[in-house]
């Protein structure tokens, strides 16, 4: 594929992630995340775990509070549950990203959409599947960011998950401000807009720092 325009330093990992699959990886600090919308309106399901020890992990709460916004946005700083900064959103060209619209499971698909949607993917099922290569369950999944994903919060608190405001092409940077696991679900959903109703690849770009 070809190389990727803003991202300096040397490219040490590029791959495809097929619609409705799970991605782990590890990034060192310093290394940046390039995660790319192929195809327009795909939400990317995402949680971080320090390497050196996972009980240290993405809080969404110590997150939100630190930057007064629900909204992700170039220059937000991913705090973990000890306060500590995880990654920064160092560039993207979406207007904003979700903290809270979580992590569709078999479960609330059912309850959402009806039994018949029971046996479907999910991102849960995804998560559980990547976290299980570090020996870890659904006791140490957490909120999660929702990359892409647009979730509006209403004046009366409603909100609701909607049409998004991604395109083809377009992306987010993420600086590794720890030495971290990434656990990715590329959202299989298909009963609501979130990935337009039609699940699509990702590129996943990881860097190592620029020199100079």
């Amino acid at each position: 594929m070809s190389p990727a325009p803003g991202l300096s330093g040397p490219v040490v990992h590029d791959e495809v992630v097929p619609a409705r699959a799970p991605w782990t990886h590890a990034l060192a600090r310093g290394e940046t995340l390039r995660i790319v919308d192929l195809e327009g309106n795909q939400a990317v399901d995402f949680l971080m775990y320090a390497a050196h020890d996972d009980a240290e992990r993405y809080s969404a709460q110590d997150t939100v509070a630190a930057q007064g916004n629900l909204f992700l946005r170039t220059g937000a700083v991913l705090l973990s549950n000890e306060g500590r900064p995880m990654m920064t959103v160092t560039d993207t060209n979406v207007a904003y990203h979700d903290t809270i619209g979580g992590a569709c499971s078999c479960e609330s698909n059912t309850l959402r959409y009806g039994h018949h949607t029971k046996s479907q993917h999910a991102c849960v099922e995804n998560f559980l599947q990547g976290n299980a290569r570090y020996l870890r369950n659904k006791r140490d999944m957490v909120s999660n960011i929702n990359w892409f994903m647009n979730v509006p919060v209403e004046a009366d608190g409603a909100l609701g998950i909607v049409d998004g405001i991604s395109a083809p092409g377009l992306y987010v940077d993420l600086r590794a401000e720890m030495d971290l696991v990434v656990v990715v679900s590329n959202c299989p959903q298909v009963n609501n807009p979130c990935n337009g109703f039609n699940p699509t690849p990702v590129r996943m770009i990881i860097t190592a720092p620029g020199v100079g």
